[in-house]
């Protein structure tokens, strides 16, 4: 049997030490990293249930003020589909108070109607947590758009494009009380 000097043994327990004070220390950083990970996934796990549960189709409907805020719009449910009018703007009378037509409209037969009324979003479907497969009119231009609608924090994100939604443009409204 070999013996070892008082030194040795010493060391020896020493350096055991190190080692289990080093694993120690990882074994915190883990649980701490582990505590942290798991708070972060519970709070986002709560976070997309309470938005998960506040939103549903019905979410939409009411009064909408427009980006700019020189317009509001009544979003209403008919059927399956929803639709959105044009109730107030800034630029719906000229300064005899006479209703502005809709002369940027493509189509000879709107061009007579009023911008008052006007109906500007046309047969979005309620489809997994948003509104899918319509249509938005801007009556600045007179163009139409395919269009997908997001309600995010209260606020209504309208997505417009032409073939694909990577090419296109959001603009945001918010709910009017």
């Amino acid at each position: 049997m070999k013996s070892l000097s008082f030194r040795k043994v010493v060391s020896k327990v020493k350096y055991i030490e190190e080692i289990c004070n080093r694993i120690m220390i990882k074994y915190k950083s883990m649980m701490r990293k582990g505590a942290t990970l798991f708070l972060v996934l519970f709070l986002l796990g709560t976070i997309q249930f309470a938005n998960g549960q506040s939103i549903s189709s019905q979410s939409i409907t009411g009064t909408w003020l427009s980006e700019q805020k020189d317009g509001e719009i009544l979003i209403y449910q008919s059927g399956d589909h929803y639709f959105g009018k044009l109730i107030w703007g800034s630029k719906l009378y000229d300064t005899n108070g006479t209703p502005i037509k809709d002369l940027k409209n493509p189509d000879q037969n709107l061009k007579k109607r009023n911008l008052l009324n006007a109906v500007i979003l046309t047969d979005f479907i309620w489809d997994d947590g948003q509104w899918k497969d319509g249509k938005v009119y801007d009556p600045n231009n007179g163009k139409t758009y395919n269009a997908t609608l997001k309600l995010k924090n209260q606020r209504l994100e309208i997505r417009g494009f032409v073939g694909i939604s990577l090419i296109g443009r959001t603009t945001v409204w918010s709910k009017v009380n």
